[in-house]
């Protein structure tokens, strides 16, 4: 089944690149423009150039072949960088969006600990990151966003999910406290 579908999107690759080929040397007339190689690099390189790769890592994790789940860190931060690159250059919004490349590094790291062995100290850096992206987020648009410092925001709820994380997790080793 598996090499069916190779052999398909293998089949429609080469008819799309055909196809491109004859439009861009005007041998057949395509009246779109968006079947322009050129159109579709300028406008979406990001989907391209990391979305699509880091897709491809994804599915040769979860293919269920034997691969590391190191693999998805790279797969995690392709994809996040593709992500906000696109929705910045599609929506010209640059100065948003840009410390979403910090966080593509914590998404990745994340991914890693969700899918591999759990190795809490993973779980720093990702802190780290996330923390470092939110703060440029802040600097940069949060302001602009919300009209506040989201960090007026953000810190009660973190408290709230710690106060809950306290009070709920792990109540086998409260045993003497009810």
């Amino acid at each position: 089944m598996k090499y069916r579908n190779n052999k398909t999107i293998g089949v429609i690759f080469v008819i799309l690149g055909i196809l491109f080929l004859l439009n861009n040397m005007n041998l057949i007339g395509i009246p779109f423009p968006y079947f322009r190689i050129g159109f579709i690099l300028r406008k979406f390189w990001p989907a391209v150039f990391f979305v699509l790769p880091g897709l491809s890592l994804h599915s040769v994790f979860f293919s269920g072949k034997r691969s590391s789940a190191g693999i998805l860190v790279p797969a995690g931060i392709l994809i996040t960088i593709g992500v906000v690159l696109q929705l910045c250059l599609s929506f010209r919004i640059w100065g948003i969006l840009l410390p979403g490349l910090i966080l593509s590094v914590a998404v990745g790291l994340f991914e890693l600990y969700l899918f591999g062995r759990r190795d809490k100290g993973l779980l720093i850096p990702v802190a780290i990151l996330t923390i470092t992206s939110l703060f440029f987020f802040d600097v940069f648009s949060g302001r602009l966003l919300f009209g506040t410092s989201i960090w007026r925001i953000i810190i009660p709820l973190a408290l709230i999910v710690l106060g809950l994380a306290i009070l709920l997790g792990n109540r086998s080793s409260h045993d003497g406290f009810r």
